[in-house]
């Protein structure tokens, strides 16, 4: 259609009521500001609400079809490209808005002007240059787990973060929850703090001596480091278990390390290193207990402090592996609030005034000094001995010690599974390789080492084979959050906040369990051990490892009836090393699995996957079957095209932002790229890597084959299987895949 004038395209792809939903977006953000819903009352809407607005929009547009024909101003390409780039920009906190403004008053209009909304979409587009993409620590989980890189940018992962807190209760009875177990904290407080108080120079007479007025980060952080000592001194003899020293650690400018961003935290417990001298760094795996200082008082409100300390207990979670849960705190102005971060979110205490409970202050003070790993939130069925990590498993009525080699992954994110992998080796049998996984599962799920099990015993091909699983047990007690962790805490109702103005956060990485009451911490052994499909060592050995697992989601389908419904980047393995007994290629993580129900499809109607790569109709709502599993197939693997290199490196590129698209708008995206061979071809050749340019031909057999004419399949077709593994059979044959491979 590229002799077609911009005018005729136009007029015969009407907009319609494509646009109805972002002006009742727009309405609903005024009505939520508590502002008439006129043009001139955008600019009075709150960053996040317009934000979350004008994304919407954008969505909208992508799904229009004059979109995908309406060519790019560079010259090649669509419409549709120009404005992924835009989309970075919007989710830029830097942006003008300015810039958009002509574009957002003409989609108002009651009844829009298609030619002038195409008009400023491009001026929009030629105006709109994408600012630099700053790094960031992040959900996700998973999102809410996180499965590519890309989650490590600031305005991509903060909007998760939110989501992971959606629901968050304040109010509740912390301390004698969480430091109510620790040996002698009562006495030992009330002992100190009436020290404090004697005197005829009392460190605490009506309010604490010399704390700062107005509350200062830098004066507050030198109060501390002047009262913690004095207050350990008046605690020495008092502490009847401990053997650790911790101490306090204020450096608010110098970066932790271990997090991907530059994260420094202000205040916090760590353990007391003896031998860290002048210019030590620090990193997040010595967090004990992260807090966060503001001077104003009315930053206790949870929407602001919440997200501060969430950020810092991620990072947290992420650096230390056997992290369960992380304790923390808030001091706004003299207003303090214990906080906990788990695998269901946060829950914070009634805030108190220091100046006013001195003795709640001392109490908690010690607590966080004087708790044992275990009441930090560690887990303690993962011990050490003689410099080794291990655990002890029960498997055919004998005992047995699996030690822990290293961590493989560990997502980075607060709320959700949460999965963590360990490669390892039973005790005396380095040779043979193993993998634990440990995740927070949702109670109805079918449990994870159920299935695998199943699937081994039925001879499933190409999954990683099961070795053993369990419920993990602390003090005698299946571990989880509601019972074990929070300790059976009544949360009323009423104490949920759930504030009304939010970032776009509605588009998570992975599709789970929107909101889940509990989650049960499981753990299962895996008797394969590889590495992830991107770091396949050839273009050849990368097609060898898809078609195998392709051949694996054939073989769980047929052989055990289960239906993986989470194909994604990570849950491809391939194995290379001939000395490793494991399949040479494999599909990990039933997490998400569901059993066929007669009729092929999967029983739950629920949308789950990882968003890149869920197919078109899982995200129009179908139920989910093989067909849609094979669909993600192909888009893991223009992902990694589009991505990586040929170390395996990841690049971050404009279509990150495919992860937090809403339903509607990924799938009409996901059409518009696969409906048309020619723009397809140029898209590939524009963004695939240079070292995956030669698998085009091959990307695109795939793409005629899972979307014959550009349309998906309406009937479910088992020879589509065969179709596939042969196109990747073949590709491996060609001299352009082959040459310089490796």
């Amino acid at each position: 259609m590229d002799h077609l004038p911009r005018s005729k395209i136009i007029s015969d792809n009407p907009i319609g009521n494509g646009l109805d939903a972002f002006r009742a977006s727009f309405r609903s953000a005024c009505e939520s500001a508590n502002v008439s819903c006129t043009l001139d009352t955008l600019e009075q809407l709150g960053q996040e609400d317009l934000q979350k607005t004008v994304l919407t929009l954008f969505g909208l547009l992508q799904m229009l079809p004059a979109i995908h024909i309406l060519r790019s101003k560079k010259g090649y390409g669509s419409l549709c490209d120009d404005l992924i780039g835009l989309y970075w920009a919007i989710r830029s906190n830097s942006f003008d808005f300015d810039r958009i403004k002509p574009l957002v008053e003409a989609a108002l209009a009651d009844d829009p002007d298609d030619a002038l909304v195409w008009d400023r979409v491009y001026n929009a587009v030629t105006e709109s240059t994408p600012p630099p993409r700053p790094i960031a620590s992040s959900l996700q989980q998973t999102p809410w787990v996180y499965t590519t890189d890309s989650s490590e940018y600031r305005h991509n992962a903060d909007p998760v973060l939110l989501k992971e807190l959606d629901n968050l209760y304040i109010g509740l009875p912390l301390y004698e929850t969480y430091f109510g177990g620790v040996a002698g904290l009562e006495a030992a407080s009330e002992t100190v703090f009436k020290k404090c108080k004697d005197g005829s120079n009392p460190l605490f007479s009506n309010g604490w001596s010399g704390w700062p007025a107005g509350a200062k980060e830098k004066d507050v952080l030198a109060w501390f480091r002047d009262l913690i000592p004095k207050l350990e001194t008046f605690a020495e003899g008092l502490n009847p278990t401990s053997t650790f020293r911790r101490k306090l650690l204020t450096q608010p400018i110098t970066p932790l390390l271990d997090s991907i961003g530059q994260r420094s935290l202000n205040i916090g417990f760590i353990e007391d290193f003896p031998t860290a001298g002048k210019g030590f760094r620090y990193r997040w795996s010595h967090i004990l207990v992260p807090g966060e200082l503001k001077s104003n008082p009315s930053a206790d409100a949870p929407s602001k402090a919440r997200i501060d300390l969430a950020t810092y207990a991620r990072e947290v979670l992420a650096a230390q592996d056997t992290r369960r849960f992380v304790l923390g705190f808030t001091i706004c102005g003299s207003f303090m609030r214990i906080w906990v971060f788990d695998r269901l979110g946060g829950i914070a205490s009634e805030k108190f005034d220091i100046n006013k409970d001195g003795l709640q202050f001392v109490s908690t003070v010690l607590g966080f000094l004087w708790m044992n790993e275990e009441e930090l939130g560690f887990d303690p069925t993962i011990m050490t001995a003689n410099g080794e990590r291990f655990i002890e498993i029960e498997r055919d009525g004998l005992k047995e010690r699996v030690i822990i080699d290293r961590v493989i992954q560990r997502v980075r994110c607060i709320a959700g599974r949460a999965s963590t992998c360990w490669k390892a080796h039973p005790e005396g049998y380095r040779q043979i390789p193993l993998v634990i996984k440990d995740s927070w599962q949702c109670p109805e799920r079918d449990e994870e080492g159920d299935l695998l099990r199943e699937a081994t015993g039925k001879g499933v091909a190409n999954m990683a084979r099961y070795y053993y699983h369990t419920t993990v047990q602390v003090n005698g007690t299946d571990d989880d959050v509601r019972s074990n962790i929070r300790k059976g805490l009544d949360i009323p109702k009423q104490s949920v906040v759930s504030p009304s103005k939010r970032s776009n956060s509605a588009s998570l990485i992975k599709a789970d369990d929107d909101m889940v009451s509990n989650r049960v911490h499981r753990r299962i052994i895996l008797r394969d051990y590889g590495k992830s499909i991107y770091k396949a060592s050839s273009r050849a050995a990368l097609l060898a490892g898809l078609e195998g697992c392709i051949e694996g989601h054939e073989s769980l389908y047929n052989k055990a009836g289960l239906l993986h419904r989470d194909i994604s980047i990570n849950n491809l393995m391939i194995n290379e090393d001939v000395d490793n007994p494991s399949w040479s290629s494999f599909l990990i993580d039933l997490d998400l699995a569901a059993r066929v129900q007669p009729e092929g499809a999967s029983g739950a109607k629920s949308k789950v996957g990882t968003r890149a790569f869920m197919a078109i109709g899982v995200l129009l709502g179908e139920q989910h079957s093989f067909m849609h599993d094979l669909e993600s197939f192909f888009w893991v693997l223009c992902w990694l095209c589009i991505h990586y290199d040929a170390q395996g490196r990841f690049k971050p590129t404009e279509y990150d932002c495919l992860n937090y698209f809403d339903d509607d708008s990924l799938a009409g995206f996901k059409k518009g790229e696969v409906i048309d061979e020619r723009d397809f071809l140029g898209k590939a050749e524009r963004h695939f890597s240079s070292y995956y340019q030669p698998l085009i031909p091959c990307v695109n057999k795939l793409r005629k084959a899972v979307f014959p004419d550009g349309r998906r399949w309406r009937r479910r077709e088992p020879a589509l299987y065969s179709s596939m593994k042969e196109i990747l059979r073949e590709a491996r044959k060609d001299p352009n895949v082959v040459a310089d491979d490796g």
